[in-house]
């Protein structure tokens, strides 16, 4: 298989289909057994999606109309040439070679695509000097973004964009369960794999380099599982006890369902989520960690529809939303997410917090957690929550991590290495 024609066809699918990345690669990446050749298409979608406004800015440079919309195939394969000269190490010849090869029937792009790629190598200085300086091709986002992230965060903005341009860390999140942060940061260096304890965490532990799940020790056995350090936070917010009847909203894929009950084992456990194909990841990590919770299909805003009508003791409600704090992770979110989205998902947040609210017991503990960093999702909402129910109060989070907001907690993405999180923290009278 041609891996630059794999490629075009999943970047195809995600810039004309509207296809996650994720769900795209999943698709595709099956057909190949060679884990270099996996590694470099991996790289070379990523890369694209990450740089898609620079590239695209460039590409209008040098080209003297715009292609139709039925050769995407082309103006991919144009991108993902100039994304190769730019920044991947391969030889030029071989960059721009490789590239034409793979244009398969549409033969009158060939000599477009070479002339494209080879002027870009002549032109190189002042077309890059272009890109610098116009605001969408520098950042690499959308215009909309760069309005609303300039909006909510002023000086701290153009740091939170360049973060969302570089690549994340693999983190680990140890399970209490079964071993602690330093023994399993011992069998680490005992396989040779480099990494560094989170101080400001009990069980985050972060690689120096990513590596394949496999290759993790004692990974089948549950000892391990990945989940960036913001992430992590969920489960000793709650403040649980042993015992206690716990919700898990919007539960899928069951990264914090499995810490909460790697913390406190004999939790009263729900985990509910609207999709069952993500509920069934769920399932699955339970499996894998030896953990026991009741998965529940339903739609967080209409609970009469899934609740057995007992009240919870702790929610942690992690909301749906824009999910700009783990650009990084998901670059293809900066070509798919539009503005329109964010007044939705806002509206959506309110409805299925109102319907969490009701759920939680007097004297209970509800987190609201997104991975947003935008205002409007996040602080913003809550603020708005607290003035409309008077049997609600902010539980102040103290931690080392993050910022503290008129109301809850912010990570701005790239803060101490972790993806862009939000945690407010309520109790109810």
């Amino acid at each position: 298989m041609n891996l630059r024609v794999l490629s075009t066809q999943i970047l195809c699918r995600v810039l004309k289909e509207g296809q996650s990345l994720t769900a795209a690669l999943d698709s595709k990446l099956e057909s190949l057994d060679d884990p270099k050749e996996r590694a470099f298409v991996q790289a070379l979608c990523y890369g694209v999606l990450r740089d898609y406004h620079r590239l695209d800015f460039l590409l209008s440079l040098l080209m003297k109309k715009p292609l139709r919309n039925k050769d995407t195939d082309i103006k991919v394969l144009m991108l993902m040439g100039l994304y190769q000269l730019r920044t991947m190490r391969i030889k030029t010849h071989a960059a721009v070679s490789e590239t034409v090869a793979a244009i398969g029937k549409k033969s009158w792009a060939k000599g477009v695509i070479n002339g494209v790629l080879r002027e870009y190598l002549r032109e190189q200085e002042g077309l890059e000097a272009k890109a610098d300086a116009d605001v969408i091709a520098s950042s690499s986002h959308p215009e909309w973004l760069v309005k609303k992230i300039n909006k909510d965060w002023g000086e701290q903005a153009a740091n939170l964009l360049q973060q969302n341009n570089q690549q994340p860390p693999m983190v680990l999140r140890v399970n209490l369960a079964q071993t602690n942060q330093a023994d399993y940061f011992k069998l680490l260096a005992e396989n040779n794999i480099e990494a560094e304890i989170v101080e400001f965490s009990q069980t985050a532990i972060k690689l120096t380099q990513a590596v394949p799940v496999e290759l993790l020790p004692r990974f089948d056995d549950g000892f391990v599982s990945v989940q960036d350090t913001a992430a992590q936070f969920a489960a000793p917010l709650l403040q649980l006890e042993q015992g206690q009847r716990v919700l898990d909203m919007c539960a899928a894929p069951g990264g914090k369902t499995a810490a909460m009950l790697e913390s406190c084992s004999s939790l009263e456990m729900t985990a509910m989520d609207i999709e069952a194909t993500r509920l069934q990841r769920v399932t699955d990590n339970l499996q894998r960690l030896k953990l026991k919770a009741t998965v529940v299909e339903g739609d967080a805003a209409k609970p009469d529809e899934w609740w057995d009508g007992q009240l919870f003791e702790r929610i942690l409600l992690d909301a749906p939303c824009s999910a700009l704090g783990v650009i990084r992770r998901h670059p293809d979110i900066k070509v798919l997410r539009r503005d329109s989205d964010i007044d939705e998902l806002a509206k959506l947040q309110a409805e299925i917090l109102e319907a969490a609210w009701n759920l939680l017991t007097s004297g209970g503990i509800l987190l609201y957690a997104t991975c947003s960093v935008l205002k409007q999702e996040n602080e913003l909402q809550i603020e708005k929550f607290l003035v409309n129910h008077t049997d609600s109060f902010e539980m102040p989070i103290e931690a080392d991590w993050g910022q503290q907001r008129a109301v809850g907690r912010q990570i701005l993405t790239g803060d101490k290495a972790m993806d862009g999180f939000y945690y407010a923290r309520l109790g109810k009278r």
